[in-house]
């Protein structure tokens, strides 16, 4: 190349260049430019678009000393303004290579515009939203880059928001969050909390990392940071704090779940807000278990706002309050059996609910009513019937572990098989996929009730099943909104009382046969029984007695269950049981606070005249396999009342173990009594208090009826209806095809 190039061939040659580097061919256009230096040497920006060249190509040392060798003869009030120039040669190609999606190398080009000037934390962001991209995140990066540093200390940063808040966007998707994340996030407060997007995003993200990652810990703690620097205002703050405390009880973290929910009660001034908070105190007491004195207080003062609120039947509340009314609803039959009163005022709640749901979702609604009135014109008998099963359960869960064997039996000539997977998480455990891969279509959805009624509607479901009933109020929102013409609850819990739900599925034992007098739904009692399973899965006991400092010829006894079961009547019977059956040693478990479980037990044991010696609280198991396992410690389990034991009941009877059970008049206090009739035992059912202590003393006492009843269960697996899933599997069919011909015989 000549010394001396005219303005015409300095053109014609920057673009030939320019099109070599765009078309990747980097020998040509290295040529190129290392004939330009060598023409006209002092010409600084040959030499930065020669040392990109040489980057692109993988070699970074080339381009590192090329960039270098001519700043070395260059004044130092004017290094700064070369490297500026540097830098914009730089951003423009990371930018061309990021539109190409070529993330990895743009990744590469801005690692160097760091070293030229690592306080431009814009590219620092878009460093670290490149490692996004490529799948390398590593959270070290926020301290290795110095974002955390920067964004804490810098006044008058130069920063785009809306980068900001897509790294925060993408960083809420990672699992799990660690400490240094949480830094990071905790540093961008302050600059993106008054922002339009941010509340919406943050909040989802809560929501997911809380619930659909089921780290709650983190969550709490990503929603105190927030509460440091959210706006003064009540309707945010409250919202905060009832998130707080559920988050913290499930986080097992009772004290703080509960302060934050009375923290809620004493800022609440709506009546919905009261009532909404006043059930998040009671959750926490009885979850924490223990706490009776003021549990029955709290719970007086739930009932109190429960009836103002149904007299007082405010119509204008938005959705969120809305579901809140029936979540309370859980709490009471853990309190006492008393289901004519309860459902009363259950049911009266349950309608105000749906009332005010189809109000706010009128549009959606009538489409709704519409296609079930167009659906029924058109139904005939034979056809292959879509039955749909909702629920966020179906994943390691004990509607989950129970529900299986329904879908595994069911006849695919003669149904169509969906689920709807509410809080689908994509990290989750094999049982969850156990249930997609069962399904004909398995929709993975979130946890907003339109996108899942839309589906279901958008699916024409036949036969909708609810697994979840009042345990989650989004299930709650999509079946008052009825978007199937025929509508079921069935496992998860009672009967939920909305009225658009057509049908609860029972048994002959577990609703007594007064129960159709106080439920708004239909009871359909299965001629059997309303569950049955083919077994459990079992895995290595961990438990050995004189681990415990237990004899070997001791007779134990166990309770199995969380903190919110338990009853000091209750309690109490067990403890005269002990009392009465020598040599004898109780063993308690289950999720709870631990030293007020101790106290609460320890009191109750004292004042029947027990030593606490003979009590054992044992943690909780690695995994469900090994809990069954771990059962067999046991000689006799014993039931909880008013609310039993349900998956406990069945892993106990499936491992052939004997149990004390109290039945009751509320579903929640007839479960072992169904199960135990549907494995063929009657010994252990107590009608009365008094039975209940007779039968475990005998039990206690008596070896050989204890290994009769071993037996009796033992041979149950192969002849008794509740290990029998194929054929409650067609129980559950013949069922559907009743509701279906029925529902053709009213149009």
């Amino acid at each position: 190349m000549n010394s001396e190039i005219s303005p015409n061939a300095l053109t014609q040659w920057q673009q030939q260049a320019q099109q070599h580097l765009i078309a990747d061919n980097y020998e040509q256009a290295v040529n190129l430019y290392e004939q330009a230096i060598e023409s006209q040497p002092n010409v600084i920006s040959y030499y930065w678009y020669l040392g990109l060249i040489l980057l692109l190509q993988g070699k970074e040392i080339e381009a590192q000393m090329t960039w270098m060798l001519p700043l070395a003869d260059v004044e130092e009030e004017n290094i700064q303004t070369y490297t500026q120039q540097l830098i914009q040669i730089l951003q423009l190609e990371a930018e061309r290579r990021e539109n190409l999606e070529e993330f990895s190398l743009a990744w590469v080009i801005r690692q160097h515009i760091r070293e030229l000037n690592n306080y431009d934390i814009n590219n620092l962001l878009i460093i670290v939203q490149l490692s996004f991209k490529t799948d390398n995140f590593q959270e070290r990066e926020f301290e290795d880059l110095g974002i955390i540093e920067l964004l804490n200390t810098q006044k008058n940063i130069n920063l785009n928001l809306k980068l900001l808040l897509q790294v925060l966007k993408n960083l809420f998707e990672t699992s799990p969050l660690n400490t240094l994340s949480i830094d990071f996030i905790q540093s961008c407060l302050p600059y993106v909390i008054n922002t339009p997007d941010f509340a919406e995003i943050f909040s989802a993200a809560v929501m997911k990392i809380g619930h659909t990652f089921a780290q709650p810990a983190t969550a709490a703690r990503l929603l105190e940071l927030y509460l440091t620097q959210a706006p003064n205002n009540l309707k945010i703050i409250l919202d905060v704090l009832r998130h707080l405390s559920l988050f913290y009880q499930n986080a097992n973290n009772y004290s703080q779940g509960i302060e934050k929910a009375k923290l809620c009660l004493l800022l609440s001034t709506e009546l919905a807000d009261k009532l909404y908070a006043t059930h998040l105190v009671l959750r926490g007491l009885l979850t924490a278990g223990g706490y009776w004195e003021e549990i029955c207080l709290t719970s007086q003062q739930l009932a109190a706002l429960r009836q103002e609120f149904i007299i007082a039947q405010p119509f204008v509340l938005n959705e969120a309050k809305t579901l809140s009314l029936l979540t309370p609803s859980f709490a009471i039959p853990h309190l006492q059996d008393s289901p004519d009163n309860f459902r009363k005022t259950h049911n009266q709640l349950a309608k105000i609910c749906q009332n005010n749901l189809r109000a706010i979702n009128h549009q959606v609604f009538e489409r709704y009513f519409q296609s079930i009135i167009n659906h029924r014109q058109t139904a005939v008998y034979n056809k292959k019937l879509k039955i749909g099963y909702v629920s966020y359960a179906l994943k390691r869960h004990s509607v989950g572990w129970l529900a299986r064997w329904l879908f595994q039996h069911h006849n695919r000539d003669k149904f169509e098989i969906y689920t709807y997977l509410i809080n689908y998480n994509p990290l989750d455990d094999f049982a969850q996929e156990w249930y997609v891969n069962k399904a004909d279509i398995a929709n993975k959805l979130g946890i907003t009730s339109l996108e899942v009624s839309e589906k279901i509607y958008a699916d024409k479901i036949d036969i909708l099943v609810d697994l979840d009933s009042i345990t989650l109020d989004i299930s709650c929102a999509v079946m008052a909104l009825k978007p199937a013409p025929i509508q079921v609850t069935w496992l998860g819990w009672d009967a939920s009382g909305i009225p658009a739900i057509d049908y609860f599925i029972a048994d002959p034992y577990v609703l007594p046969d007064s129960a159709q007098d106080y439920y708004t739904e239909k009871i359909l009692r299965l001629p059997q029984t309303y569950i049955a399973v083919d077994g459990f899965e079992v895995g290595i006991p961990t438990l050995r007695r004189n681990e415990l400092d237990i004899p070997s010829n001791a007779v134990v006894y166990l309770s199995a269950q969380r903190g919110y079961k338990r009853h000091p009547e209750t309690t109490r019977w067990q403890m005269k049981i002990i009392k009465e059956v020598p040599n004898s040693y109780f063993l308690i478990k289950g999720d709870a606070e631990e030293e007020a479980i101790k106290q609460f037990f320890y009191k109750i044991a004292a004042e029947e005249g027990v030593e606490c010696s003979r009590l054992r609280f044992l943690s909780q198991d690695s995994s469900e396999a090994v809990h069954r396992a771990n059962l067999t410690i046991a000689d006799i389990v014993l039931d909880t009342f008013p609310y039993n034991g349900a998956t406990t009941t069945l892993e106990t009877l499936w491992m052939g173990i004997p149990l004390v059970t109290r039945v009751g008049q509320q579903f929640a206090a007839r479960n072992s009594y169904t199960m135990m009739m549907n494995a063929g035992i009657t010994e252990g059912i107590a009608w009365t208090d008094e039975e209940y202590v007779e039968w475990g003393v005998r039990l206690g006492n008596d070896e050989a009826l204890r290994q009769q009843v071993v037996l009796k269960l033992k041979a149950s697996r192969q002849t008794a209806p509740l290990w029998n899933g194929k054929q409650f599997t067609r129980e559950m069919e013949k069922a559907y095809e009743q509701m279906w011909q029925r529902y053709i015989e009213e149009k």
